[in-house]
């Protein structure tokens, strides 16, 4: 690097760290004079959310003490140069927070069950298998046919030497007893879904 050049690189770098901005007094007037309009104008942008609002004209009036340059523009008031800027902070805002998943609160973590945790689904099982013991042997042995062997309801009937209208039968009122027995179970629209039983008739 030659002499020449770090002269010109050193004098752009302190050329480059001093920023003009606007005049504390015109930016105080600024605010006197459209700060109300302005605020106004962003709680309808933000749905009545004051908060919000606040920030975003405090954001806007940012954006006008960097840009001094708006002040000399051809239009007799700087309010609409602030209401476009407050729109565009606004629009951003809204953006940034529809990019980012929703904020839930530490009561939703306290309940919410640890996946990591083997305690749940081990306690759902053990009431599963409380559940089908309490059944009668032939609802059980229809259960084991259709949902753990994965027979279809003409295999289980003849399985089990039984015609298939009293499998259905079995499996309907075994699963109505379960759901019964089991906290927290609901059936769908009264019928459970039996894997295969349908395709084979």
């Amino acid at each position: 690097m030659t002499t020449a050049t770090a002269t010109m690189t050193t004098a752009s770098a302190r050329t480059a760290t001093v920023t003009v901005t606007t005049d504390e007094h015109q930016l105080q007037e600024l605010q006197r004079e459209h700060g109300p309009a302005l605020l106004s104008f962003l709680l309808g942008l933000t749905y009545g959310d004051r908060q919000r609002a606040e920030d975003l004209v405090q954001e806007t009036l940012v954006r006008a003490w960097l840009h001094p340059e708006a002040f000399s523009g051809a239009y007799d008031s700087m309010r609409p140069w602030l209401f476009t800027v407050a729109r565009r902070l606004a629009i951003d805002a809204r953006r940034s927070r529809l990019a980012r998943p929703a904020e839930i609160g530490d009561g939703v973590l306290a309940v919410t069950p640890d996946p990591s945790d083997a305690t749940e689904s081990a306690e759902a099982a053990l009431d599963v298998r409380a559940a089908v013991r309490g059944l009668s042997p032939e609802h059980r042995a229809v259960l084991v046919r259709l949902y753990f062997d994965g027979l279809t309801v003409n295999e289980a009937a003849v399985d089990l030497g039984i015609p298939a209208g009293t499998v259905k039968s079995r499996s309907h009122y075994a699963l109505r007893q379960l759901g019964r027995s089991l906290p927290g179970y609901r059936p769908r629209h009264g019928s459970i879904a039996r894997p295969r039983a349908a395709a084979a008739q």
